[in-house]
């Protein structure tokens, strides 16, 4: 593992951020991840550009994103560029006195390069029973406040699955703890639209744009009722689904899954920042 925190590589277990950081005591904060595919970072431009929205969907300073990039590229240099691999980039707001006001010490940027995560071929889930709310003031922006996900990933586990499917107050589809959900229906690629409440998944913007999907609101028992079905993610990439609340899928993988991953891999493979 390589650390890098405000602009210096540091020791993993050397790297130390204030007790009062805000990140750290309220979750105010923004973080992309992202894969090291032969040694270079996927997507990294539309990573950085997330990053950036996510920011100001906070209202936290913009994130010196040229600065981010070269943090990136000392980090794999202090790795010896790294085949494969994972990094995570996080933006905090920075240290605070306690409580919800920010303060004024700047931001803590890190970025993180740890080992790759395989994902299963794969994926069985279970729809989770509290909604997001796809009009909260932060839906679909990449806060650090991960405790929702953290639960109903939990709740996911309990029941031998490996992931949560959130709807939303509307009773539509909106997204897994950290994938995006597309489905297959009278041979139709469907994904929710961000007005779901959804993020807006790197891999899921490659999707749509490759595979030529479309977005459209699905009531979350359309997931159960589909030919086929499949998650997003930048570990996943395109992750059939097996089965959903126990009950097999009719094709796993299905033949439109099956010919949107070979799409996704081919692409990716060719162009590192699509």
């Amino acid at each position: 593992m390589t650390v890098w925190l405000n602009g210096t590589i540091v020791p993993p277990g050397a790297a130390r951020i204030s007790v009062l950081d805000h990140g750290l005591t309220t979750g105010d904060g923004v973080f992309e991840a992202l894969k090291i595919i032969r040694g270079v970072p996927f997507a990294l431009t539309r990573h950085l550009t997330r990053l950036r929205a996510s920011a100001d969907g906070l209202g936290l300073p913009e994130p010196d994103t040229d600065r981010i990039r070269a943090g990136v590229a000392e980090v794999l240099a202090d790795a010896g560029h790294p085949g494969e691999g994972r990094i995570r980039i996080t933006v905090t707001a920075g240290e605070a006195a306690l409580g919800s006001e920010r303060g004024d010490s700047g931001l803590t940027t890190v970025i993180v390069l740890g080992p790759p995560r395989d994902a299963s071929p794969t994926a069985d889930v279970v729809t989770f029973p509290h909604p997001r709310n796809e009009r909260a003031a932060l839906a679909g922006v990449k806060t650090t406040s991960y405790a929702e996900n953290v639960v109903a990933l939990a709740h996911a586990r309990q029941r031998h699955a490996t992931e949560a499917i959130f709807g939303n107050l509307a009773g539509n589809l909106c997204e897994g703890t950290g994938t995006n959900v597309f489905l297959v229906s009278g041979g139709r690629l469907v994904t929710p639209p961000l007005s779901a409440g959804c993020l807006a998944g790197v891999t899921r913007g490659l999707v749509i744009q490759w595979a030529g999907a479309a977005e459209e609101d699905l009531p979350l028992i359309a997931l159960a009722g589909a030919d086929e079905a499949f998650l997003t993610g930048t570990s996943r990439g395109v992750q059939p689904i097996r089965a959903v609340d126990g009950a097999e899928l009719p094709a796993v993988p299905g033949p439109v899954t099956a010919k949107a991953a070979e799409i996704y891999a081919e692409r990716a493979a060719q162009n590192p920042d699509p």
